[in-house]
């Protein structure tokens, strides 16, 4: 069975041995936001870059050597996966443009080195300027991207706001998927900073169901139906707020509305036709909750995803846990470990 992993991280190969490329990461942390981006030696002699929010509490590490191409078709080739698609993971938040044409030409160079196993998606400041929208073109005409990306919110707005409306048209009118990738924290993200789980795991559902949640209820989806958007995390659990964020009408006459009563069929349409979501690390998860995921969402809207190399052994168990743990029909394997990434990011497999 062919298996597709459509949660690869990708990072500049030189990332800490080209000054230029390195300090675009750097330079591209809001320190006046409390983002603290630094570089760090590791007992081996490697190096790490870290970010912390706030200082101190560390969210993120990407380790030298890492990113590279090698890495990815090796850890492929140990966990059984045919085919990979790469993104950034969680700085695009952040990167400026220069930046981001840099990271988008080196994995077109990935690309091209993996013999057609790997695909890339466009990483691009997501305001509607024309040089932003320039640098998506030539990503989607020019390098073949299969996908363009985006963070879950930018500073302190969701996807849902209107600043973002001119460039998602634009995707919209490419027709290609967005694969929304979480930010280190959600907006509001002092309550969970103490404790290591709870901002590391728990921030990052935390952040996936409030974009996926805002989407749905904002409409947005209406202006734009083109849209698709593959949430990671399965949408921060959004298979257990399904029902109870669909909204129902009472069967008494009640004194007032607390609740809206009348979007029910179109947040189910959203749901069905807008929103998929990227089944990451779905061992982590558990098989009961997994199984839950694909019979409420349906089968067709989650894709495999590994998130390496966060653990190295996550892609692998996670293939060993979805053909040998869940229990879900043939077709449905099919499509959680290959068909709907195939379908939904039309890949020439």
């Amino acid at each position: 069975m062919t298996v597709v992993d459509i949660n690869i991280h990708h990072l500049p190969e030189d990332l800490f041995s080209n000054p230029k490329i390195l300090n675009g990461f750097l330079d591209s942390a809001p320190r006046g936001f409390g983002e603290i981006a630094r570089v760090a030696d590791l007992e081996d002699g490697r190096k790490q870059l870290i970010l912390e929010k706030p200082a101190g509490f560390q969210n993120l590490n990407y380790v030298d050597g890492d990113y590279s191409a090698e890495a990815k078709l090796a850890a492929m080739d140990e966990a059984g996966v045919d085919y990979g698609i790469m993104r950034v993971p969680v700085w695009q938040e952040w990167l400026g443009l220069e930046t981001c044409r840099e990271v988008n030409d080196n994995a077109h160079e990935i690309v091209k080195r993996s013999g057609g196993r790997l695909f890339a998606t466009a990483t691009v400041p997501p305001w509607g300027g024309r040089e932003n929208i320039y640098e998506l073109e030539r990503c989607v005409k020019e390098l073949g991207v299969v996908g363009v990306q985006l963070a879950c919110h930018y500073g302190q707005i969701y996807l849902d706001d209107p600043v973002f409306e001119p460039y998602l048209k634009v995707i919209e009118k490419l027709d290609i998927p967005v694969i929304v990738h979480h930010t280190p924290l959600p907006v509001e993200w002092r309550s969970i900073i103490d404790y290591t789980n709870l901002r590391r795991e728990f921030g990052r559902i935390t952040d996936q169901a409030t974009a996926v949640g805002r989407e749905l209820f904002s409409g947005m989806f209406d202006r734009m139906p083109g849209l698709r958007f593959v949430h990671t995390m399965l949408g921060g659990n959004w298979f257990a707020n399904t029902a109870l964020m669909t909204p129902h009408k009472s069967n008494k006459k009640e004194a007032i509305d607390r609740l809206d009563p009348t979007g029910g069929e179109k947040i189910q349409s959203y749901l069905e036709n807008n929103i998929f979501f990227d089944l990451t690390h779905p061992h982590s998860w558990g098989k009961d909750q997994v199984e839950c995921a694909l019979k409420v969402n349906g089968a067709d809207h989650y894709m495999f995803g590994s998130s390496f190399p966060v653990f190295y052994g996550w892609m692998s168990q996670g293939v060993d846990f979805l053909k040998n743990t869940v229990e879900i029909t043939d077709e449905e394997r099919e499509q959680v470990l290959s068909g709907n990434a195939k379908r939904l990011f039309r890949l020439p497999i």
